[in-house]
């Protein structure tokens, strides 16, 4: 257990749901962007050794933030999908020391009201098979048609929303995320991915204000939750 741990946030998305002039990263968010609360909020779990950060090659904001000069933060090139930024950033820590052995949590860079009790808990409890924040479904499930008729109740026990972050070995998330690519399987999280090679990640109960902000509503949410987790 004497093996590190680093983060990746891949934040080169464009967050063209949000319908704003930057990408949703950098909207505010109580005087700060999203993801200034994001990264803080992973700097204040103290086992984090560094951040990897890949960012679009045109992105024309984060330098301009204070966090930009932080010593745990490391920049490198963003994907055009979010599968190719995380891999860009698992590559950055192993070209920089970090080593397949070690632990790494990947995090949405819109999901800023991530707690430390959560943090805690994931990397407690993680395994050598991965292990990933989720909350457990409450209502009940209803699959439709393409026309958005009703065909079924889908039952919900034992079915989970997958948050982030989500912690693997870096070099078994890594060997399990290039097969994917090899393969042409859709990676849309990096539990899917674990999953495609056989592997079982372990779901941590985590809290439901983890939100990921992705509509403009989400922002009023998550200023409430991050009032409350100050």
């Amino acid at each position: 257990m004497n093996n590190k741990l680093f983060a990746v946030v891949p934040a080169a998305g464009i967050g063209a749901r949000m319908q704003a002039d930057r990408p949703k990263q950098y909207l505010s968010l109580g005087g700060q962007t999203i993801l200034e609360h994001t990264l803080e909020r992973l700097l204040a779990f103290s086992f984090i050794e560094c951040i990897a950060l890949p960012i679009a090659n045109h992105d024309a904001f984060f330098d301009g933030f204070y966090i930009s000069h932080h010593e745990k933060i490391h920049t490198c090139a963003g994907g055009s999908e979010r599968f190719e930024s995380v891999l860009n950033g698992l590559n950055y820590l192993l070209e920089n020391g970090a080593k397949v052995t070690d632990w790494v949590m990947v995090h949405d860079a819109a999901r800023p009201c991530i707690t430390q009790a959560d943090l805690i808990h994931l990397y407690q409890s993680r395994s050598e098979q991965g292990s990933i924040l989720g909350v457990q479904v409450r209502d009940t499930m209803k699959r439709t048609d393409e026309q958005g008729n009703v065909i079924s109740t889908v039952e919900r026990e034992q079915l989970w929303h997958a948050l982030t972050p989500q912690l693997a070995p870096i070099g078994v998330l890594k060997t399990c995320i290039d097969e994917c690519v090899a393969k042409g399987k859709l990676v849309t999280d990096e539990a899917s991915a674990l999953e495609f090679c056989g592997l079982q990640p372990k779901m941590v109960a985590g809290h439901p204000s983890n939100i990921k902000v992705t509509r403009p509503d989400d922002l009023m949410m998550a200023q409430a939750f991050i009032k409350e987790f100050q």
